[in-house]
């Protein structure tokens, strides 16, 4: 394997200097959507003051049903939807919204999208994908140094030999390879944080715990911070540290992956846990709600 690649100096060193370990703040998010129906003009209130800080090193499962707001906060964090009010901070400071500071921004948060075909050019090449976020965000460096890096991507996403992918085109690789290569891309401008909105539900369930248990070995590798968003309370468990559970625009409960599967506060996240499609983990979490009471 070859060496990581970590975020620029600068970025970690400015982090550092401000005596804090990194962190991606969502601070008072809010976000309405003007809906017109004839000559009636009504208000969709998406989300509703939000606020939750992903610290470098830590992932964040944001758990919901569809419609609840998740991926809406997921596009404000990645700086793809402007919100109503409130703000996005980096290391405790605003984020950018323009110009060198956008630039900055996005060089260390990206985002990892639920479809994985739609989310790559079906014209160009794998390598092409992963030179072009590094060419963008480090236009220093020369052909060669950008080839190694691009083969290094590929085997730290654990598609290897690297060669074998280069000149692929994304139709010619499966869905668990597709999403892998859209992880290597994130990770291309040097990534701190890792937005990763439903990332294996348009997976095959066979392959869907391999994806995130890659996640979870490059959070541990490079220190990353990860929001993973997902409408599944049982792998939000096994692979966050702490669970926010999302209803309506609203959190509506949030703490420790264990405490909030196995002692739920919220009527809504106990629903969630009561639709458990699979009937033997429903039956295992609610035996060890039970105990725990």
């Amino acid at each position: 394997m070859s060496a990581t690649i970590m975020p620029s100096a600068d970025a970690t060193g400015e982090a550092r200097a401000q005596g804090q370990g990194g962190s991606l703040e969502a601070r008072n998010l809010v976000k309405d959507f003007r809906l017109r129906s004839g000559l009636k003009v009504s208000m969709l209130h998406a989300v509703k003051d939000i606020s939750f800080t992903v610290e470098a090193g830590r992932t964040i499962a944001l758990v919901g049903e569809s419609g609840s707001g998740k991926s809406t906060i997921a596009r404000m964090l990645a700086k793809l939807e402007a919100p109503s009010s409130g703000g996005v901070f980096i290391d405790g400071a605003p984020s950018g919204s323009r110009g060198r500071a956008l630039e900055r921004y996005r060089s260390e948060v990206q985002m990892v999208f639920q479809d994985p075909f739609a989310s790559l050019n079906p014209f160009h090449s794998i390598s092409h994908h992963l030179e072009r976020p590094i060419r963008l965000h480090h236009p220093g460096l020369g052909r060669a140094e950008v080839a190694s890096r691009v083969e290094e991507l590929l085997e730290r996403v654990q598609l290897e030999p690297a060669t074998r992918y280069l000149e692929r085109r994304p139709h010619e690789l499966s869905g668990g390879q597709r999403q892998r290569v859209a992880i290597a891309r994130a990770l291309a401008p040097g990534a701190r944080f890792i937005i990763a909105d439903e990332p294996v539900s348009m997976l095959d369930v066979s392959i869907r715990l391999g994806v995130l248990n890659l996640l979870a070995e490059l959070q541990r590798e490079a220190q990353l911070g990860v929001l993973y968003i997902t409408h599944d309370l049982a792998t939000a468990r096994h692979f966050s540290d702490e669970i926010l559970v999302m209803y309506r625009g609203d959190i509506v409960e949030r703490g420790p992956a264990d405490e909030v599967i196995l002692n739920p506060q919220h009527e809504y996240t106990m629903r969630l846990l009561e639709a458990a499609a699979d009937p033997e983990r429903h039956g295992a979490l609610r035996d060890e709600v039970r105990r725990a009471e």
